[in-house]
C-alpha cells in the first residue's frame, strides 16, 4: 500500500515518521508509540529500557576501530502538540495524522504535523539502524510529555545515561546549531464567581476571534502574532465600558507554550444597544486589522446573535478579570543585550476558561535569565493579586548557559564546513529545550542541539522541509563518525 511519503530521502527516516503519524501520541498519551520505539529497537538487536517515567532508552556499542570515542546520546521527544482547526474534525486519542507532501514541505490538512519532534525522534532510530555507519557508544532518550511540562526529562533519574555528549534533535532551523535555551515558568491565576440571571431586555450574542497565525509561544514570540485571548478581551472591555455589555462566558486558547489562535466570549447586552454593539465589534475588527496588516491577514473577529444564555457572570467578577486581561504583559519582554535579535524574556497569555464558578488565566513565562524569569513570573502575581485572583506558580525549569568551548561543538562546525562548505551559525533558542533539565541531572554532559527546518510549530499550519530533512540527516550521520576521541 502506498504511502503519502514513500518517495521521499531519506526513506528510512520518512518511512519511521509516517509511522509515528498513524500512531495517535499527543502529550500524555505516548503509549502506543512508546510500544512502537520499544519494538523497533528490539527488532535490532537492542538493549532497550523504560524508566521509571515511562522515557526510553536505547544503546548500541560502539563498532569496531570507534571504541575510543565519547560516547553520545541522541535525545528527542515522543509526544506532539495536539491542535486543529476549529473546522477540521478530528480526534487526537484515535485519528492518524495525514501527512501530504506540498512542494519542498510536509504539512497536514487541518492539524499539527507532529514533525516537531517526530522528525528528530525518527532521524535517531533510523541512524540506529544504519549497518554501515561507523560510531562510538551510542545511546538513543527518548522522552514523554516535554510538551505539557517537560516531564519526561524532569523525571530523568541520575545514572542511567552512560554518554559523555547529549545531542538534542528538536531544534527546528537547518544550518544553525543551538548552544543554549531559555528556562520557563508557568503562572496560573484563579478566580471565582457568582452565576446571576440576565438582566431583562437583553439579548445574548456568541463573539469569536479566528484567523488568527498562532505558533510557538518561544520561537514565535517576537513576530508580532495577534493574541486572541488579548484581542477578545479587549473589546469585551470596552463594550462592558460604553455598552453595558455582561459577560457570560471566556474561553480562548488550548496550550500552555501556544500562542492563542482563537478565543470566543458569550455576552449579554441591552437590546437598545444591539445596533452599537455589532457595529464596535466590525470597527474594531477592521482597526485591528488595520493594526496587524500582513502579519494576521485572515484574523477576523465576529458578533453572532444566539439564544440567550441561562445565566452570566456576577459583574464584579467579571470587571476583576477584564482589568486584569487587559493589564497582563504579553509578549516579548527584553531582548538578549549581545544578541539582539534574541528575545531574553517574555511571556504568552495562553488560556482563558470560565467554567462552574471559577475563571482560569494560564500564562508561560521564558528567559534565558533565571532572575529575569523570576521577576516576570512576579509582575503576573502581582497583575492578577490586584484583582482579587489566587495565583500559583509552578514547573519552573532552569535555562542552559552556551559553552563556546564545547567539544561537539566545535567538532559538529568542523563536520559541517567539510560537508557542506559553510560554517553553521550557533544561536541561542527561546525554548525550553530539554537540554537544560537533562544537563542539571547529568551536568557533565556537553549540550548540543540541531534540527530540520520546522514552520510554525504548535499550530494546524506547521510544516516540515523535505530538503533539509535530507541536510539535517547526513548530518547527523556524519557527525557520528567523527565524534570526538575520548581525553
Amino acid at each position: 500500500m502506498s504511502r503519502a511519503l514513500d518517495n521521499l530521502e531519506p526513506k528510512s527516516l520518512w518511512g519511521i515518521f509516517e509511522d509515528f503519524c498513524n500512531i495517535p501520541h499527543a502529550s500524555k498519551k505516548e503509549a502506543k508509540i512508546v510500544e512502537y520505539v520499544c519494538s523497533y529497537a528490539k527488532n535490532l538487536g537492542l538493549e532497550t529500557i523504560i524508566d521509571k517515567a515511562g522515557n526510553v532508552i536505547i544503546r548500541k556499542p560502539a563498532t569496531p576501530g570507534m571504541e575510543n570515542r565519547l560516547g553520545i546520546v541522541l535525545q528527542g521527544h515522543l509526544d506532539m502538540v495536539p491542535q486543529k482547526n476549529n473546522d477540521t474534525i478530528h480526534d487526537f486519542d484515535t485519528d492518524p495524522i495525514r501527512p501530504m507532501v506540498d512542494g519542498d514541505w510536509v504539512r497536514a490538512s487541518g492539524t499539527t504535523l507532529g514533525a516537531d519532534n517526530g522528525i528528530g525522534a525518527a532521524a535517531a532510530l533510523a541512524a540506529l539502524a544504519e549497518k554501515n555507519l561507523p560510531h562510538g557508544p551510542l545511546e538513543v532518550l527518548l522522552t514523554i510529555e516535554e510538551e505539557t511540562g517537560l516531564t519526561g526529562a524532569r523525571k530523568l533519574e541520575p545514572g542511567l545515561l552512560k554518554g559523555d555528549i547529549l545531542i538534542n534533535l528538536d531544534s527546528e532551523d537547518e544550518g544553525e546549531l543551538y548552544i543554549g535555551c531559555a528556562g520557563g515558568l508557568d503562572t496560573v491565576a484563579t478566580f471565582t464567581y457568582k452565576e446571576e440571571p440576565v438582566p431583562a431586555g437583553h439579548v445574548a450574542y456568541r463573539v469569536e476571534v479566528k484567523g488568527l497565525k498562532g505558533g510557538h509561544s518561544g520561537l514565535d514570540i517576537n513576530l508580532g502574532r495577534g493574541n486572541a485571548n488579548k484581542i477578545l478581551n479587549r473589546f469585551l472591555w470596552e463594550a462592558s465600558r460604553s455598552l453595558k455589555m455582561r459577560l457570560a462566558a471566556f474561553t480562548g486558547g488550548t496550550l500552555r507554550n501556544a500562542i492563542p489562535r482563537e478565543a470566543i466570549a458569550l455576552v449579554t447586552i441591552p437590546a437598545v444597544n444591539a445596533g452599537k454593539f455589532e457595529a464596535k465589534a466590525a470597527m474594531l475588527e477592521a482597526a485591528i486589522k488595520k493594526e496587524f496588516g500582513e502579519v494576521e491577514p485572515n484574523f477576523s473577529m465576529k458578533a453572532i446573535r444566539i439564544e440567550t444564555p441561562e445565566c452570566i457572570i456576577d459583574n464584579s467578577s467579571a470587571v476583576n478579570l477584564m482589568n486584569a486581561v487587559y493589564a497582563c504583559p504579553n509578549g516579548p519582554m527584553r531582548m538578549v543585550s549581545d544578541m539582539p535579535e534574541v528575545v531574553e524574556t517574555s511571556t504568552n497569555l495562553a488560556i482563558v476558561r470560565t467554567e462552574n464558578g471559577k475563571i482560569e488565566v494560564a500564562s508561560l513565562q521564558r528567559s534565558s535569565v533565571d532572575s529575569a524569569k523570576d521577576d516576570l513570573g512576579n509582575m503576573l502575581c502581582s497583575v492578577f493579586e490586584l484583582a482579587g485572583a489566587q495565583v500559583s506558580q509552578s514547573g519552573s525549569y532552569p535555562g542552559w548557559k552556551p559553552n563556546l568551548n564545547s567539544p561537539i561543538l566545535k567538532a559538529m562546525k568542523e563536520v559541517y564546513r567539510n560537508k557542506f562548505g559553510k560554517t553553521p551559525d550557533q544561536k541561542v533558542i527561546h525554548a525550553g529545550l530539554e537540554c537544560g533539565i537533562i544537563g542539571g541531572i547529568y551536568p557533565n554532559l556537553d549540550l548540543i542541539s540541531f534540527g530540520p527546518t520546522i514552520k510554525n510549530p504548535h499550530s494546524p499550519d506547521e510544516k516540515v522541509n523535505i530538503p533539509s530533512v535530507k541536510l539535517f540527516y547526513d548530518f547527523l550521520l556524519e557527525t557520528l563518525k567523527h565524534a570526538p576521541v575520548k581525553p
